[in-house]
């Protein structure tokens, strides 16, 4: 029987699919619009149009596959619904069962984006060998995502993992996306950076090359950083802390092996990992065999690899 399976990673803008074999080997992948008119009504009908096209171009039939799965942006519960998924368009449903039964019923298994990407990076990626570790992706925003004994663990309601809504701010005004105060993302994401280097700009007249890049991004801040900014430093070391700070709490509660810092903010690379790892060990030093920090590898793909793990069980 052919093992191969399909991994779906829907997006806000594109969703990606790829084909891979049972040991993990990606054999194909490509990407279709993601359609949120109306709702998001055409979003699984595209993909499943979409994957019949790519396994008729295969010269075989959705009968030769074992199954898919599915990631999405927003919570997921175990046997497949969401309440809402925002940034899609969708109201309470059950994507699962809709695809699957679109798919002539192919077994469909579903979970949340951040989780299913650190399913993939578990599997195949910068977490490979370790059965428990958080996964922390650096974007827009801060996504989380919790393994625990090589599964995704969800939480009772779905919202395990989202560790960029811990509370990490005191006495910010600015609202956070998801309605509340002081989430490690307004410090720590890519827009997140930006906030702390602007702030750090407007409370002094400390000279600096960030006073003349009139919207700096991230990459510019961590760029100057790099090279010794003292003022892009500092900020960049204010950010570093408060993720420290969220990890060693999350350690106290979970003791990962290891976490895996992903998104475009990790391109930083060890000189983002070295800062945060210093200011987690400092902030919990009950754990004495300290869990590893390290980077994310598969970058847009884990969503697709960690999908197709779901498919396989």
């Amino acid at each position: 029987m052919n093992r191969n399976v399909i991994g779906i990673d829907i997006g806000g803008t594109t969703v990606k699919l790829g084909i891979f074999e049972a040991g993990g080997t990606l054999v194909t992948k490509w990407e279709i619009p993601t359609r949120k008119a109306a709702g998001g009504k055409d979003i699984l009908p595209d993909i499943a149009a979409s994957v019949r096209q790519k396994t008729a171009e295969l010269k075989g039939a959705l009968s030769d596959y074992a199954g898919a799965g599915l990631g999405m942006p927003g919570p997921v519960l175990p046997d497949g619904h969401v309440d809402f998924c925002v940034n899609l368009g969708w109201g309470a449903m059950n994507p699962q069962e809709i695809l699957s039964g679109l798919l002539d019923g192919l077994p469909v298994k579903s979970g949340n984006d951040a989780n299913v990407a650190a399913l993939g990076e578990a599997w195949q990626g910068g977490g490979r060998g370790y059965k428990n570790l958080v996964m922390v992706t650096l974007g827009t925003g801060v996504g989380g995502g919790v393994i625990l004994d090589g599964r995704i663990w969800p939480g009772t309601r779905g919202v395990g993992g989202e560790i960029g809504h811990m509370h990490i701010l005191d006495g910010e005004t600015e609202r956070c996306n998801c309605g509340g105060y002081g989430c490690l993302e307004q410090a720590a994401s890519a827009t997140g950076f930006v906030r702390i280097a602007k702030r750090t700009l407007a409370s002094g007249t400390q000279p600096s090359a960030l006073r003349n890049i009139p919207e700096p991004t991230a990459k510019d801040v961590l760029d100057l950083a790099k090279k010794g900014d003292a003022l892009a430093l500092e900020s960049v070391e204010t950010s570093c802390r408060y993720l420290g700070w969220a990890l060693a709490s999350v350690t106290m509660v979970l003791d990962p092996e290891a976490y895996l810092i992903g998104g475009g903010v990790s391109r930083a690379g060890t000189f983002l990992t070295e800062k945060i790892r210093r200011y987690h060990d400092e902030l919990s030093p009950m754990s004495t065999k300290k869990p590893k920090i390290l980077l994310a590898t598969l970058g847009n793909d884990a969503g697709i690899y960690g999908a197709a793990k779901l498919a396989l069980g």
